[in-house]
Parts: C-alpha cells; sequence; structure tokens
C-alpha cells in the first residue's frame, strides 16, 4: 500500500484529495494545523474522517515536516497548506508570506533530507497571473501577481522548480484556475453567493453584499482538479501544468445562474459601488455593492487553457459554470433548511 501524505487536508482541496487516493488504495496521512476549534467538517461530510490517519503539523517549522516524513514514510507529498483567501493576505502579509511562500521551502526541505525519492506536488495558482499577459493564459504566459497571496505563491511556486533542477526532486507544479465546491469556504466569493441565494430562498436573509461584480474567473469543480494533481505525479518527469475550465464568467452572471436556479431574475440598476440588483418580480433589493470588498489591487480577467495537462495526463474539465452553480447552490439550499 502506498502513503500519500497531504498537508492541509482539512481544506477543499485536501479533503477531496484525501477522498480520490482512499479510493485508489492509498494510504493517506493528512498534516494539520491545531486550532482551538477542531476543523474538520469537510472530512466528517466526505464520510472519510476515520479512515485518514491525521498528524498536527507546523508547516513553518520544518523540524516536525521531517520527523512526519521519517515516520510515515510517504512515496507521494502534496502541499496544499497555504493561507489562501486573498483578501486576507492584504491585511496579513507577513503571515501570507511566512505559511504560502517559506513553507513551501520546509516541506521541500524535509523532502531533500529524509528521502529524495518522495514525489512532490505544489499547488500553484492562477492569481499567479495577476494582471494577465495574455489570454487565454497557459505555462507559459510571463507571472504578473497582484496580491501578497500570490507573490507568496509565486516564491512557493519557483522554489519547486529550484528544488526540482537542484537535487533532482520529482517536484511538479499544478497552477490550478479557481476550482470551487459545496467544501467550498465561505469566505469564498462563489460559496459565499449560494450560502446568502440558499439564505434568501429559506426565508433567512434579505440580501447580500459583494464586491467586484465584473471580475471575471474560469471556474472549475474542485472535486475534478484533485485527479489532476494525481495524475502530475504518475507522469515519467515532473513539469509544470494549467488546470483550467477554458470558460470565463463574471460575478455578476454567477449571481443571476444561481438566483435563476430558484426562480428568480435579477435587474441591475445603477453603477459602480451604487449598483444593486432586485428581484424582477417584485422590486425587491437583493444584492448590494460594498466597496470594503473590493481588492486593493484588482484582478479583472483570468482563463486558463488546459490543453499540455489534456495532452499529457488526459485530464480536462467535465463539469462547467452552471452545473457547477447547481451542485453548489442544492446543498447550500438543503444545509440552510
Amino acid at each position: 500500500m502506498k502513503t500519500a501524505f497531504i498537508t492541509g487536508i482539512t481544506g477543499q482541496d485536501g479533503a477531496y484529495l484525501a477522498e480520490f487516493l482512499l479510493r485508489k488504495g492509498y494510504k493517506v496521512v493528512g498534516g494539520f494545523r491545531r486550532l482551538s476549534s477542531p476543523n474538520f467538517w469537510r472530512l466528517e461530510e466526505l464520510g472519510i474522517l476515520n479512515e485518514v490517519q491525521l498528524e498536527e503539523i507546523d508547516i513553518l517549522d520544518a523540524a516536525s515536516i521531517i520527523r512526519i516524513l521519517d515516520k510515515v514514510k510517504p512515496v507521494e507529498v502534496y502541499n496544499l497548506a497555504a493561507q489562501s483567501f486573498v483578501a486576507h493576505s492584504f491585511s496579513n502579509p507577513i503571515l501570507t508570506g511566512n505559511v504560502t511562500a517559506l513553507g513551501v521551502t520546509n516541506v521541500l526541505e524535509a523532502i531533500r533530507i529524509v528521502n529524495k525519492e518522495i514525489k512532490f506536488y505544489q499547488a500553484s495558482t492562477s492569481e499567479l497571473f495577476g494582471r494577465a499577459q495574455e489570454i487565454p493564459q497557459k505555462e507559459t504566459t510571463p507571472f504578473y501577481p497582484r496580491s501578497p497571496y500570490a507573490v507568496a505563491k509565486l516564491y512557493g511556486h519557483w522554489i519547486t522548480i529550484n528544488y526540482r533542477e537542484s537535487y533532482n526532486i520529482f517536484a511538479a507544479c499544478g497552477i490550478l484556475f479557481n476550482h470551487e465546491s459545496p467544501l467550498r469556504g465561505i469566505e469564498f466569493v462563489t460559496r459565499k453567493i449560494t450560502d446568502a441565494v440558499a439564505k434568501i430562498y429559506n426565508g433567512k436573509q434579505d440580501y447580500f453584499e459583494i464586491g467586484n461584480l465584473n471580475a471575471k474567473r474560469d471556474w472549475g469543480y474542485a472535486k475534478e482538479y484533485v485527479v489532476g494533481m494525481w495524475l502530475m505525479l504518475q507522469t515519467q518527469k515532473p513539469d509544470t501544468y494549467v488546470l483550467a475550465t477554458g470558460e470565463v464568467h463574471s460575478v455578476r452572471e454567477w449571481i443571476e445562474v444561481c438566483f435563476e436556479l430558484v426562480n428568480k431574475k435579477i435587474q441591475w440598476i445603477g453603477e459602480g459601488v451604487s449598483e444593486i440588483g432586485k428581484d424582477s418580480k417584485t422590486g425587491k433589493i437583493l444584492v448590494k455593492v460594498n466597496p470594503d470588498f473590493f481588492r486593493p489591487a484588482e484582478v479583472d480577467m483570468l482563463i486558463g487553457d488546459a490543453s499540455k495537462a489534456k495532452k499529457e495526463l488526459g485530464w480536462e474539465a467535465k463539469v462547467k459554470y452552471k452545473e457547477l452553480a447547481e451542485i453548489m447552490l442544492r446543498k447550500d439550499i438543503e444545509r440552510n433548511k
């Protein structure tokens, strides 16, 4: 039985990846950060909490990672631990840099010391492209990060390539475009919207506030994207791959399709920070713009070209925008009943 070690196993991707690897016959060990309140709800929701071995680690303490790798002897390590909320990175840039950038080095250094035969996956991000230099973005597109989170991820991306080339470690980078699911944190815009629409549908909320309605993203289904992570470690040599749907939609469109799924049509009135979204039948305000949710440096549009992943890994996104919104909204309606 192969052993895989996942940092950040309690997050959306970590939970789905753990589920996938268990079904592949792996022994799954997950590193988690101790909090005052346990954060295992995703593993519980997938019904796999008792199937994984959980180990407390500190991504900022290389010694703790060395001890875990020496103890569990994994053949694959997936580094998904990060401070991954972009808005939070502006208010906590130093923490974000320490965890999301230097944390990667700690894991790589632990692999170099314990066993250089361990295969390593680094979770890079489409936020690396930031102010996009070409459309769509692919593996060769120049990076232009626009947040402390993206800058930290850029360090993590390049230090992974550096360890690959310097120490001959099998280290792959997945540049994943936005990938969502019912397990997404409620602070992220897609899940914030599906939860709010579900609450409005269930009569628990009147309206919600949002930031930039016109930001455009390439949204896919996280459950599919973790399969791509695994495929990257099954190749003959490590490389960098973009995972994306190749479709782009705005936050405004995401809101509209979610309300359509509960038989409400949004009518937009006004402009900029004064814009509101009303129920076209009742005139009731359902959406307000709040400038407090704007980023100091905005990323206007991200859309990925995953043709390399399709050609070399046999991976492509099946679940697209509307189906994804429906999957998430139905789950949130059920949760909010």
